[in-house]
């Protein structure tokens, strides 16, 4: 079966009731839906097909990356934004298929955004401080051209003529290091900061879990199976998932604890009480006609939810509580 008809069966659901206004005219208008836009479902592994982990949040009048790998900067503008459209990052950990393209979204938003913007909020485990400054200080790596931007005359007449007011400003993007158990609240939403477990104590891996009036999802970040994951995706609507290779061919008890399988991510969404699972982090080995049938077969042997077989700009509307659209943009 080719990819853009097993991901149309997979999308194919039922149209859901929507209740009839009692006083037409009268009630005050629903909340924007969240949406969610799959910006890189891939491995490190280079591919044209499947970007590195990045995932988009549009939440009422935020805009909200979730990790940003390799060509996941890429995508973000295939989705029909732009880097002056982000208002916060967050960091799951610090492997470079999902902060690559940190750089590029920094550079970019400050860049086009002429001092217009508010800084650019970013949240992630230590060291993202350290990172940030040896990127984008005075002694680091972008620091020679930041400088010439923020002094050569032709680059201050492009600065000006994007409506930048002189002196011009260094990028400065506004870090906090955040921890399982950390919350960050923004307008209309919390996002509780959990545990994973995937490279330990080489560096610090979290999972994150949204909270709006619209519903609720968790992103595991890279992660195998563990309690913590249970307890952080708790009843949510949607949680997004690490799927990273075929049960029963990992090379070691270790690999498999560190990284999602099939039949492991089945029983974490069934005990946490799911309503969609979507599997991401995509080796290209199991991204193949019949072994995608089969994977999804066995999830649904033992979760009874919906399985989405993500792709980059896939787009998942999320309102009432339910997972109401879901758009797949490529073959």
């Amino acid at each position: 079966m080719k990819r853009r008809d097993f991901i149309a069966v997979l999308a194919a659901a039922p149209a859901l009731p929507v209740a009839a206004e009692q006083e037409r005219g009268t009630q005050a208008p629903r909340p924007k839906p969240v949406t969610v836009t799959l910006l890189g479902t891939g491995t490190p592994a280079p591919s044209l097909v499947r970007a590195s982990s990045g995932y988009l949040l549009e939440v009422g009048s935020d805009v909200i990356v979730w990790d940003h790998g390799p060509s996941a900067h890429h995508r973000l503008q295939e989705s029909g934004h732009r880097a002056v459209d982000v208002t916060h990052v967050f960091f799951t950990h610090l492997h470079y298929d999902h902060c690559m393209d940190y750089g590029p979204l920094v550079l970019q938003r400050w860049d086009q955004g002429a001092d217009r913007i508010p800084d650019l909020q970013v949240y992630g485990p230590p060291p993202l401080a350290r990172m940030t400054e040896q990127l984008f200080g005075a002694d680091g790596i972008y620091g020679p051209d930041v400088r010439a931007r923020c002094e050569h005359r032709s680059s201050l007449d492009v600065f000006e003529a994007r409506g930048g007011k002189l002196p011009r400003k260094r990028p400065a993007p506004r870090v906090t290091e955040i921890h399982a158990g950390s919350v960050v609240e923004g307008s209309g939403w919390k996002i509780t900061v959990g545990h994973a477990q995937h490279v330990e104590p080489y560096l610090e891996c979290l999972a994150l879990r949204l909270d709006t009036q619209e519903g609720s999802l968790c992103y595991t970040g890279d992660s195998g199976a563990t309690d913590s994951i249970v307890e952080l995706a708790k009843g949510c609507d949607m949680l997004i998932h690490m799927n990273h290779y075929f049960s029963g061919t990992e090379p070691s008890p270790a690999y498999r604890a560190a990284c999602g399988n099939h039949r492991d991510n089945a029983l974490t969404a069934k005990r946490a009480g799911v309503k969609v699972l979507v599997l991401v982090h995509l080796l290209d080995q199991i991204d193949q006609p019949g072994i995608r049938e089969q994977i999804v077969h066995e999830i649904q042997q033992v979760f009874d939810g919906k399985v989405v077989w993500g792709e980059d700009l896939m787009r998942l509307g999320l309102s009432g509580a339910r997972v109401q659209a879901i758009e797949s943009r490529r073959g």
